[in-house]
Parts: C-alpha cells; sequence; structure tokens
C-alpha cells in the first residue's frame, strides 16, 4: 500500500510566485480561500477557478502536481455533494424514489458546494509548492511577532506549524513501513467485513502514535543540546522585504475577493 502526499513538499522553479515574499502569499492564499464561502453561483466559480489556475500558470507548477493536491479532498468531496443532493429540496423536482427526493437546488449546491472547496485546495498547495518551509516559518513568525508583545507565544506557534509541515513526508513514510511489516506477518487490512478492517487498523495507528512520541522526544532533546530558547530574538540570513510586486499580489487578490462579491 503505497501513500504517497505532496503536501508540505516544496517544487523547485524559477516564477514570479518562488520569488514572491512569503508573507504576501500567505495572506494572499488566505485571501482566496476564505472567499471560496462566498461562491454561490456558476460565474463565480469559473472566476475562482480561472484565478489560481492563473496563478499556477505564473508559478509553473505542472498539472500533474495539482490534480495529486486534489486527490485526497475527492471522497470528502463526494460525501459532501451527496449530502447537498439529498438534504436540499428546494426548487423543481428532478427524481423521486421513496423519500428520496432530487431537485434542481440539490443538484446546483452538489455541484457548486463541493467545487468551491477545489479552488481553496489549490490555493493552500500552491503556497506548499511555491515556499520552503524555513521561509513559510519566517513568515508566519513576523507574522504573528506582535502576539509575544503582549504575552502570547507568536514564535512558537511559527515554529510548531513548520515542525508540522516537516514531519507529515517523514509520517507518511513511516505509516507506509508500518503497513508493509503488518502485510508481512499476514495482518488482512483490505479483508474481511468492514468491522475487521476498522480493528486492523488500530495496530497501525498504535505503532504510528509510538513513533511520533519517539519523534517529539529526540526533537526537545535536539532542541535542548542547541540551547533553544522559545522568546530569544534572532536574525536572519535572508530578511523579509517587502516589494513592489508583493503588494501588487495582495491588491489583485482584494481585487478578486471584491469581483467574487459583486458578480455574486
Amino acid at each position: 500500500m503505497a501513500i504517497k502526499l505532496s503536501l508540505g513538499q516544496y517544487f523547485a522553479a524559477d516564477s514570479p510566485i518562488h520569488r514572491m515574499d512569503p508573507r504576501a502569499k500567505v495572506v494572499s492564499a488566505l485571501a482566496v480561500i476564505v472567499s471560496v464561502f462566498f461562491i454561490h453561483t456558476i460565474p463565480q466559480l469559473a472566476l475562482g477557478f480561472a484565478f489560481v489556475v492563473a496563478i499556477a500558470f505564473l508559478a509553473r507548477v505542472p498539472a500533474i502536481k495539482l490534480l495529486e493536491s486534489i486527490k485526497p479532498v475527492v471522497f470528502v468531496l463526494l460525501l459532501l455533494g451527496l449530502f447537498n443532493l439529498f438534504v436540499t429540496t428546494s426548487g423543481d423536482e428532478v427524481f423521486a424514489a421513496g423519500i428520496l427526493r432530487i431537485t434542481t437546488d440539490g443538484v446546483r449546491a452538489a455541484f457548486i458546494y463541493s467545487l468551491r472547496l477545489i479552488i481553496g485546495v489549490i490555493a493552500g498547495v500552491l503556497i506548499l509548492l511555491t515556499t520552503t518551509p524555513s521561509r513559510l516559518t519566517d513568515a508566519f513568525d513576523a507574522m504573528l511577532s506582535p502576539l509575544s508583545r503582549i504575552g502570547l507565544p507568536g514564535h512558537e506557534l511559527a515554529m510548531v506549524f513548520s515542525l508540522m509541515l516537516r514531519f507529515i513526508p517523514t509520517l507518511a513514510d513511516e505509516t507506509r513501513a508500518i503497513i508493509d511489516a503488518q502485510k508481512a506477518r499476514g495482518g488482512a487490512l483490505g479483508e474481511g467485513s468492514p468491522i475487521k478492517r476498522v480493528r486492523a487498523v488500530a495496530p497501525i495507528l498504535v505503532s504510528l502514535l509510538a513513533s511520533s512520541l519517539n519523534h517529539a522526544n529526540d526533537l526537545s532533546r535536539a532542541l535542548d543540546a542547541r540551547c533553544y530558547v522559545g522568546g530569544a530574538s534572532r536574525s536572519h540570513w535572508h530578511p523579509l522585504r517587502m516589494r513592489g510586486v508583493d503588494w501588487l499580489s495582495i491588491l489583485l487578490a482584494a481585487v478578486y475577493v471584491t469581483a467574487l462579491i459583486l458578480i455574486g
């Protein structure tokens, strides 16, 4: 059983998006992600897809990378579409069988509300593909630094976010190794009734939890050995500087959100 995750893996390329300040990319991406909840019509959906596809083109990210980023949420989108299809009862009736009733508004909600989430997924994945984890950490550290002035752990939150991104591929590899080891010992993970399959997952989760705790313990020892102090001030080898293109990207994101609201 192969587990391939592109989340958190940087895709090296020479593009205007890669060279942007990470703070500008984070702000712009958050605006796009939040704006998907304003999408309720077909024109808004078309504008959203056109915007993220244009960004992907400027970032020179291969289409296969974007398709791989959508795969993990396909099942969730399918469930969301079925929920909207059968729960929404307003509009003209299209199909009826017993207690099941499908209407035009249900079909429209299943189509729009499912596809609009793909826009947010692509926007989030584009940040991870075009920005290294260290640059993302610097961006969140700078953006959360005002919290440190009022006594909140802004730098620690940024550090936790960076470690989360770094350990996603590691945990995925260890999950694959644990599953292969279970199969080598005769564990039937994909056979039997649904209850047996759920029970077969329990040993995998226990092993993965133990491995995660070991990683956390090793990481804490490494930080202590390097005399790491969370609230200490630090300098950067490459200081963050907002340029004209970075402010322009934020402006374009604001224009996009405004146009999305006006179209709706």
